[in-house]
């Protein structure tokens, strides 16, 4: 399937690019003023009425429509590139990876700054990048499996691409420990070390983007009940300057990089999250990028909108458990099954440790991610458990399960 997907062609990914000249066309004729005619003159000249229309609206001529090579050629000349991304949508990674390798073509020497990873992991990015580690253990050092918990496979063409150029991989999150505490107790509640750890700078000033969040805040009630929208805020900010922070820092370390920073769409729109805070400590030029999709147009969302057809990935094979990565001991625990369980079927029981899944041996949760990240449902593999027993004693068992 990645070869199928490698030889698409650019132009079936559409750009919607509306310009300045057209926008201002717009605004005429919502204002209802129409530019004087050049030639006129104290002569009176006969009028040509113009017919209003009922409304004003901006018009995209589609025939006219750049494709995505078209609007790489645009962004050279850019040193920070936001690319935005609905995380589980794999069009929106194969859109990033292409203005990639469109802007390495072009001899941009680039970086990429990835919400994925937090900061505190850097090393074990650079130890990947540089080819010291393998991709496996990568994931098990950065535990991404637990702190970003996406599929891998989602990004793993783009951080394959950084490994076979040599492309720095710049960790742009703060550790979840801190903001998950933000979240609990606010900035107030933290102690002198956690403080330490928060962007020397974060603006709260910006109106436009309080009123954002209260809305996202209270169209989820759940959230609402369990959360204080101070509080909520606050872990928003930290986000947003915190990676505008990691990134500022990178830009003036690196004063002849390209860095194209990959991270969720809410924390790039209207520019309101880590653009307008990465600006602020590095003034530079930029564009932004989203998909377009499930949006009304606005030229202040973005400088161009995307529009990808769908791509899905191939079905992971689940074992359909429930685990208890927490509980002390070797492997990991089975704390329950899901409805539909080959693992139930196969024989496995509650409190069994899964010790091996065919080669791979499982000491976290992050093995089984690893054991189980290519393969496919209705395929067999072979999970081996250590299961106590009343008496005291333990067995090894091992069992032939069908994955779902």
């Amino acid at each position: 399937m990645i070869d199928v997907i490698r030889r698409q062609p650019h132009r079936v990914i559409w750009v919607a690019v509306f310009f300045v000249n057209l926008l201002a066309a717009a605004q005429a004729i919502a204002a209802g003023s129409v530019p004087p005619d050049a030639t006129s003159s104290k002569v009176a000249q006969p009028t040509a009425v113009r017919a209003e229309p009922a409304f004003a609206t901006p018009v995209v001529e589609v025939s006219a429509l750049p494709d995505l090579a078209d609007t790489i050629a645009r962004l050279a000349d850019r040193r920070v590139i936001f690319v935005g991304e609905r995380h589980d949508r794999y069009e929106d990674h194969l859109v990033q990876l292409a203005i990639l390798e469109g802007l390495q073509t072009r001899g941009k020497d680039l970086a990429i700054g990835m919400e994925a990873f937090q900061q505190p992991y850097q090393g074990h990015l650079d130890d990947y990048v540089a080819g010291r580690i393998s991709e496996e253990e990568m994931l098990r050092r950065t535990q991404y499996f637990t702190r970003w918990r996406f599929d891998y496979r989602l990004y793993r063409r783009i951080l394959r691409f950084a490994r076979e150029h040599g492309v720095p991989v710049v960790a742009l999150n703060l550790e979840s420990e801190l903001t998950d505490k933000v979240g609990d107790v606010g900035i107030e509640g933290l102690s002198a070390a956690e403080r330490a750890r928060l962007p020397q700078s974060m603006d709260r000033g910006d109106s436009a983007y309080r009123a954002r969040l209260q809305t996202a805040f209270k169209a989820h009630p759940m959230l609402a009940e369990r959360k204080d929208f101070e509080h909520f805020m606050e872990v928003q900010l930290l986000w947003d300057e915190g990676m505008a922070e990691r990134a500022a820092d990178y830009l003036e370390a690196n004063p002849n990089k390209t860095l194209v920073v990959i991270a969720g769409a809410g924390h790039l729109e209207y520019g309101q999250g880590i653009p307008r805070r990465l600006l602020r400590r590095v003034p530079t030029t930029s564009a932004i990028l989203l998909d377009g999709r499930d949006r009304t147009l606005n030229a202040e969302v973005a400088d161009f909108l995307l529009f990808p057809a769908p791509v899905d990935l191939p079905k992971t094979g689940l074992l359909g458990v429930l685990i208890d990565d927490a509980s002390s001991g070797p492997g990991v625990l089975v704390q329950d099954f899901a409805d539909v369980s080959g693992a139930k079927d196969a024989g496995i029981r509650k409190a069994d440790r899964i010790m091996r899944i065919d080669d791979v041996s499982v000491r976290a949760y992050s093995d089984v991610r690893l054991a189980l990240i290519d393969r496919a449902a209705k395929s067999h593999v072979e999970v081996e458990v250590l299961r106590d027993h009343p008496l005291g004693d333990s067995e090894r068992l091992t069992f032939d399960v069908v994955l779902h």
